[in-house]
């Protein structure tokens, strides 16, 4: 996979422009957070994977992100049912879960020039006030480009060492994980600095 995320489909999910996507993630989002009975999260499971199944798109294309959503969501679930229940613990995760797939299927099926170009057009009207809607989108855009970059990361690290007997050293994927978080920070804002990102917009 890229690591653009990105996976070209001709599907209507792929067509959808990157604003209309956008705007059902954060709906989407908000809906969650107010309604939290079973009926609602199951609805919104099933249109999640709806979704994905009109996107054209298995488990293969979330093979890299599956096993660190579980690294989150099974020890969340057990605090959360120690803590608050296992009710309440479940729709938390499942909550939390569907919201995940949702962001996947934006990045999956969205170039990240459209979120970028997206982002900033949103962003204008701040401009007023003095703030810098290319710096605001394109640090909003990086931010949902790395959460499953790293994911990313994660799986090919576990996988590598994995095959040197080692997946059980907690130390054996965060130090190597770290460095290529540190070595692509480095890199990319070497090629912001190059493209000028740091200048004033255009008035």
């Amino acid at each position: 996979m890229s690591p653009g995320l990105y996976v070209h489909r001709a599907s209507p999910v792929h067509a959808t422009p990157a604003g209309a996507k956008m705007l059902g993630l954060l709906g989407a989002a908000i809906v969650l957070l107010l309604f939290s009975s079973p009926l609602v999260l199951a609805a919104a499971l099933a249109t999640t994977l709806g979704l994905y199944a009109l996107a054209r798109l298995g488990p293969r294309e979330l093979a890299f992100v599956l096993p660190l959503s579980a690294w989150v969501l099974l020890p969340l679930f057990v605090l959360q049912g120690v803590l608050s229940g296992w009710d309440t613990a479940t729709r938390a995760v499942l909550r939390l879960a569907v919201l995940v797939l949702l962001a996947m299927l934006v990045s999956l099926t969205t170039r990240a020039s459209d979120q970028l170009e997206t982002l900033q057009r949103a962003l204008r009207p701040l401009a007023r006030f003095g703030a810098s809607p290319t710096r605001l989108g394109l640090l909003l855009a990086l931010t949902l480009r790395f959460i499953p970059l790293v994911a990313t990361w994660v799986h090919e690290v576990r996988e590598a060492q994995r095959a040197r007997g080692l997946e059980h050293h907690p130390l054996a994927v965060l130090v190597p994980l770290l460095v290529k978080t540190l070595r692509t920070a480095d890199a990319l804002a070497e090629a912001i600095d190059a493209r000028c990102f740091d200048a004033e917009d255009p008035s």
